[in-house]
C-alpha cells in the first residue's frame, strides 16, 4: 500500500519496487525468524507501532534507490522518526514490553541510519556511511571479542545521540551543511567509546 501511495505521488519507478519489495520479503523473514526464537506467534501494540515504522522504512529504502529527490525523503524518514518516541511509550503503557520489541526497535532504527547514510554520502562523501555502519561495526567486533557483548546500563545519553543522528541525516538531505553531519558524528563514536571503555572495564 505504501509503495502504490508513493507511486501516485512521486512516479516511484520499477527499481524503487524492487527495493521495497525486497525490504518487505527480508522484514517478513527476519521477523518471523526472530518471533518464533522468542516463543510468540504475535506481535503486541508496541511491536505494531514498530511494524508501520518498518514499513516506513522500507518506502525510505525505495525512494533513495529510485533516486527520488529531497522532498517525499524527509517526509517519509520524518513519519518514521517521530513514531520512534511511540513505540517505547506504548509498551511501557500497555505493559507489553519484550526483549522481541526492543531488538526489533533497535533494528529498524539501524535500518533507516544505514539508508539514510548511504543517501547523503553521495551528497557529502563517503565518510557519512560511518554513521550508519557504526552499529554493524560493533556488532560484527562483538563476534571476535566476547566482552564486548556484555550488558550495558541505560544511557540516556547515548538514546539522545542516536536519535540525534536520524534527525541530522534527514537535515542533511534537505541541504544542511556537511559539518553538522561531522558533529553528529563524532558525537555517535564518542558514545560508542563509552559503552567500550564500560565494556572492557568490566570485562
Amino acid at each position: 500500500m505504501l509503495l502504490a501511495l508513493l507511486t501516485a505521488l512521486t512516479g516511484l519507478g520499477p527499481v524503487g519496487w524492487a527495493a521495497g519489495l525486497l525490504f518487505a520479503a527480508g522484514l517478513w523473514t527476519l521477523l518471523d525468524t526472530a518471533a518464533r526464537r522468542a516463543g510468540t506467534d504475535a506481535l503486541g501494540p508496541a511491536d505494531l507501532v514498530t511494524l508501520a515504522r518498518a514499513a516506513l522504512v522500507g518506502g525510505v529504502l525505495a525512494l533513495v534507490v529510485d533516486g527520488a529527490g529531497p522532498v517525499p525523503i524527509v517526509a517519509v524518514a520524518s513519519v518514521a522518526l517521530a513514531l520512534d518516541a511511540v513505540d517505547g511509550r506504548v509498551a511501557r503503557r500497555t505493559g507489553t514490553a519484550s526483549a522481541l520489541g526492543a531488538r526489533f526497535d533497535m533494528e529498524v532504527d539501524a535500518v533507516l541510519l544505514l539508508v539514510l547514510s548511504a543517501h547523503v554520502a553521495v551528497l557529502l562523501g563517503p565518510w557519512v556511511l560511518a554513521i550508519g555502519l557504526m552499529r554493524y561495526a560493533y556488532a560484527a567486533a562483538g563476534r571476535l571479542l566476547p566482552w564486548l557483548r556484555g550488558a550495558l546500563p541505560v544511557r540516556y545519553s547515548a538514546k539522545a545521540v542516536a536519535a540525534v543522528q536520524g534527525i541530522v541525516l534527514v537535515a542533511a538531505v534537505a541541504g544542511a551543511p556537511g559539518w553538522v553531519v561531522a558533529a553528529a558524528l563524532v558525537l555517535l563514536v564518542w558514545s560508542f567509546g563509552q559503552s567500550v571503555v564500560f565494556l572492557w572495564r568490566a570485562r
